[in-house]
């Protein structure tokens, strides 16, 4: 005779459904490029639909999500697109089509594909960033990015999407990818670089 679960196995099946319902929603949310209240609201109901008719396995083994990280990674997110959106606004204006840009190889940490899917929406939502190609197997991304001028703006790009990486590890409690990687190739050859508009 099969024993019926009692409350505080309803409860632990619960809390292991959690991760999935935080991440459904903030896919959701990626999905739709907005954070107004009707994106916020429908996709928590449709994550926790989602889960309830279809019960899926864990998302992250051993992952636990940060609501309070989940939070500061959506204020990022705001403010970087405030920020870029400005820059490239001003680059438009100044130098039109000639606005210097470049192809960055960006080494990733993580080796999730929800996370990797994660830090690629969110740096193409950001202005002036498309991720154009994900590696899996070597974990990269290929960012086409502007302006960038030199070496140090190469670098700074690859930094910037570097930090997405870790603030959305962190906010899904996954450590491997809250380490900060190695360093990219420095050697010009090493970046596909495009200047000033490639000519067709």
């Amino acid at each position: 005779m099969n024993r019926r679960p009692s409350h505080s196995d309803r409860f632990s099946q619960g809390l292991r459904q959690v991760p999935m319902i935080v991440w459904l929603w903030l896919l959701w949310v990626l999905l739709w490029g907005a954070t107004s209240a009707v994106v916020l609201v429908g996709g928590l109901l449709v994550a926790v639909g989602v889960v309830l008719l279809f019960p899926l396995p864990a998302v992250l083994p051993g992952g636990v999500p940060r609501p309070l990280r989940a939070g500061r990674l959506l204020v990022d997110l705001l403010t970087d697109l405030v920020k870029s959106g400005c820059t490239v606004a001003w680059q438009a204006v100044r130098h039109g089509r000639e606005t210097p840009s470049a192809i960055v190889e960006v080494p990733l940490s993580v080796d999730s594909d929800l996370l990797m899917a994660a830090v690629a929406r969110l740096t193409t939502m950001t202005p002036g960033t498309v991720v154009i190609e994900i590696d899996r197997r070597r974990k990269r991304l290929y960012v086409h990015a502007l302006p960038v001028r030199d070496q140090r703006d190469i670098a700074r790009r690859r930094s910037d999407v570097q930090a997405v990486e870790r603030r959305v590890a962190r906010a899904a409690g996954h450590h491997r990818g809250a380490e900060k990687p190695g360093p990219g190739p420095t050697r010009p050859d090493d970046t596909r670089r495009q200047s000033r508009g490639r000519e067709s």
